[in-house]
């Protein structure tokens, strides 16, 4: 669905808000504050599942409430401390609005961050970008959330979907150029982002390599009638386009028809835990997909220097939490960019500034990043991961392969 088109007076202050930003003067030097920002702190807020549906998730911001509590006990940013406020959305976008409007007309925070799930981002995008408040690294992949021409505070951080279905199918020319490909995909923008992703990197071939596709609505009980359809049409490689319940089911039933087809997951359903298990580890044998972090599972990190600082952190500042999930290396890498750009902020802590530093970083390494992947944006290009690594699953845990691939595309 394309995103709602934001009100063109407000699009224009906005517009004319970054491009002041862009431009330095001999005031520069003076501090400079904007709500939520002080001598003292800085205001940042977001919304989590901490119950509902989604609640796993959680661990996520409890880790990131953990790194900024380290920042603050190690001097801060700048010398202002990190000031985290973070509200129960239980996943539900009317709650999600609720609380992002507080944050923002009664809190008064700086900027929102890592608001997770695609639904909740959805539901405060359009707020946000006519208050003129980031809506910065939104967790989730869907493409409106990389979009600056019509949503100029909002940058995503996730691998964007479309990016994602575009390196499959760079890597899909380049190892199975005659392959019959099938997919399955979910009947939403997650979804439909894979799939024009993956036509768009297929190019001019995608109508005779794609030989079957089918859909499926997230209430379905079962996707087994959309695998018996996909497996008749005589397919060779399956793309597997879902979240983990039916990631699973798919693994499982595609198992269970002795189909044996080249078999891709989306980076979602990648959770040994959460996906695997649950399809069966002998099932899940020889899957591909990628990542773009280093795993504390793999032994391959056990003396890498970024490894040794995450697992130190979780020692100390959430030791009840799992090391080795992918919530919590993934809240770490990304409050590490938080951080990254308020530093970058000085004592301009307005808004604009905040947009500009965080549209204009360069060839960025953090510690979980896997080597070789630099984080990059411009005022143009608002995707943070656009560079990947396949990975095969080996039956125990997930093995990288093959070169660094990236998305060279724009939009």
């Amino acid at each position: 669905m394309r995103a709602t088109l934001v009100h063109s007076v407000a699009a224009c202050a906005i517009a004319t808000a970054l491009s002041a930003a862009s431009f330095s003067t001999p005031a520069s030097a003076q501090k400079k504050y904007d709500p939520g920002a002080s001598d003292t702190e800085i205001k940042i807020g977001q919304t989590v599942p901490f119950s509902g549906p989604a609640s796993a998730y959680s661990s996520i911001a409890k880790t990131q409430a953990a790194y900024f509590k380290m920042i603050n006990e190690t001097g801060g940013i700048n010398g202002r401390k990190i000031n985290l406020i973070q509200y129960d959305d239980a996943y539900s976008p009317p709650k999600a609005v609720e609380q992002v409007r507080k944050l923002v007309e009664s809190d008064e925070v700086l900027l929102t961050f890592q608001i997770i799930g695609t639904p909740s981002n959805a539901g405060v995008q359009k707020y946000l970008n006519t208050k003129g408040v980031p809506q910065l690294f939104a967790a989730t992949g869907a493409t409106r959330f990389t979009d600056p021409k019509n949503f100029p505070w909002t940058m995503g951080y996730n691998p964007n979907y479309q990016t994602e279905g575009r390196i499959y199918a760079k890597y899909i020319l380049k190892n199975h150029p005659n392959a019959k490909i099938a997919i399955l995909w979910q009947n939403d923008d997650l979804g439909r982002d894979y799939l024009t992703g993956m036509k768009a990197g297929l190019g001019d071939k995608a109508a005779s390599m794609i030989v079957s596709d089918a859909s499926y609505e997230l209430a379905d009980p079962t996707i087994d009638s959309q695998i018996v359809k996909l497996k008749s049409s005589g397919a060779d490689l399956l793309f597997n386009a879902s979240t983990p319940k039916f990631a699973a089911q798919a693994i499982k039933k595609v198992a269970d028809l002795g189909w044996k087809p080249i078999h891709i997951v989306d980076i979602n359903a990648t959770s040994v835990g959460a996906v695997l298990v649950p399809a069966g580890l002998e099932n899940s044998k020889g899957l591909i997909s990628t990542n773009y972090g280093k795993d504390p599972a793999d032994p391959q990190w056990k003396d890498d220097a970024g490894m040794k600082r995450y697992l130190a952190f979780m020692e100390k500042y959430y030791p009840e939490g799992d090391k080795n999930s992918n919530f919590n290396t993934y809240g770490y890498g990304n409050a590490q960019l938080m951080v990254e750009v308020l530093k970058r902020c000085g004592d301009d802590l307005t808004r604009a500034n905040v947009m500009k530093q965080a549209t204009s970083l360069s060839n960025l390494v953090f510690d979980l990043s896997l080597p070789g992947f630099v984080g990059s944006t411009s005022p143009t290009d608002y995707r943070v991961n656009k560079q990947l690594q396949m990975q095969r699953f080996n039956g125990e845990r997930w093995e990288l392969f093959g070169p660094i691939i990236e998305d060279d595309s724009a939009g």
